[in-house]
């Protein structure tokens, strides 16, 4: 089976770690995001892919080359953005599938659990033009839903609304007949949501949606992208990409964490990077060469490439660019970005009082 994998994004909400690296190809669990989706792809029987690039699209094939986790790899860019469904059929010259093989679509910013497999099956057991997954949600409001009737067919797209008719959303893996990808317009922007599924279902298609409400997370905002990786590190989600066993904390070749360090709650400790005594690290990503200070505290946060954390500082739910630099007695919370080579004298940001 064939995949399309959709990765031109510019990955804007998790800035500024995208300034350097897109999105999908960001350290997670101790590999690229990516590394994690094709070896569950490989899994589900997926063995060759075309990646639909975009922003900053040489960086993919560097990253993997034509194979990697046993899956044949090639690449498509877009010259201008084409949305979802312009990529997807962007991308679909690339592929070697018959008109009635299926073809699996992935979106690079999707950690999912579910059943890939059993997608496809019911996607060819209904002689579907295309199976969506779909998920369930305790706040359907804050995503379009889909209403499904009693066979599964997927009835309609619905936006946003205060009062949704079904918990069931569009959860971002899709599975096409090949022939159902050529009905998309060639060279235009296209979504997949708004314009191409309905299309299908308005002139007499099936549309199928297979419900599975396991693990899935859309890795598209810092908070989520550090949840991913704690999960996965923790065991939550399984990945033969991680380059290590599940547990509390995953540390990389050359990191360094004194035995008088707390390092735990799904944390990873980049190659090169340190942790000393006194310090509390707690589900959080410390990228390659990051240093944290005695007696610093780093909590749910992401500290980028090279970035320094001073003794006694606090970060919780924080984003540290490459490089950047917190003085000693720090204390930076509630989502509080730091851009690349910033550097924060002491004591110059606090969200509480000292104590005196």
């Amino acid at each position: 089976m064939e995949a399309i994998l959709l990765v031109g994004g510019r990955g804007t909400r998790l800035r500024p770690l995208t300034i350097s690296t897109p999105k999908p190809l960001l350290p997670t669990a101790g590999a690229p995001f990516l590394a994690h989706q094709l070896a569950r792809a490989h899994a589900a029987g997926v063995t060759r892919i075309v990646f639909a690039t975009s922003y900053r699209a040489e960086m993919f094939e560097a990253a993997f080359g034509t194979s990697a986790h046993g899956v044949e790899l090639t690449y498509v860019s877009e010259r201008e953005p084409l949305g979802t469904g312009g990529a997807i059929r962007n991308a679909a010259p690339a592929l070697t599938s018959g008109p009635d093989d299926p073809v699996l679509i992935l979106n690079g910013d999707i950690l999912s659990g579910h059943d890939v497999r059993a997608q496809v099956e019911l996607h060819e057991k209904a002689g579907a033009a295309a199976t969506l997954h779909l998920t369930k949600v305790e706040d359907p409001s804050r995503f379009g839903s889909v209403p499904t009737d009693g066979q599964g067919r997927v009835t309609a797209f619905l936006e946003k609304t205060n009062n949704p008719v079904t918990d069931q959303i569009n959860a971002g893996c899709y599975v096409f007949r090949r022939s159902a990808i050529d009905t998309i317009p060639e060279g235009e922007v296209v979504s997949v949501e708004r314009e191409t599924f309905p299309g299908l279902i308005s002139s007499g298609q099936v549309v199928m949606g297979y419900v599975e409400a396991g693990y899935w997370l859309d890795v598209g905002t810092p908070e989520a992208f550090v949840q991913g990786s704690r999960d996965m590190v923790l065991g939550r989600i399984a990945s033969s990409a991680m380059p290590g066993e599940p547990g509390q904390r995953l540390l990389l070749d050359g990191a360094v964490v004194s035995p008088r360090a707390v390092v735990r709650g799904g944390t990873v400790v980049g190659r090169g990077a340190e942790v000393e005594g006194g310090a509390t690290v707690e589900g959080s990503v410390l990228q390659d060469g990051a240093f944290v200070a005695e007696g610093a505290t780093v909590r749910d946060s992401v500290v980028g490439r090279g970035a320094r954390v001073g003794a006694g500082a606090v970060l919780d739910g924080v984003i540290l660019g490459d490089g950047a630099s917190v003085g000693p007695g720090n204390e930076l919370r509630n989502g509080l970005r730091l851009w690349p080579g910033i550097a924060l004298p002491p004591t110059a940001v606090r969200f509480s009082a000292d104590d005196s």
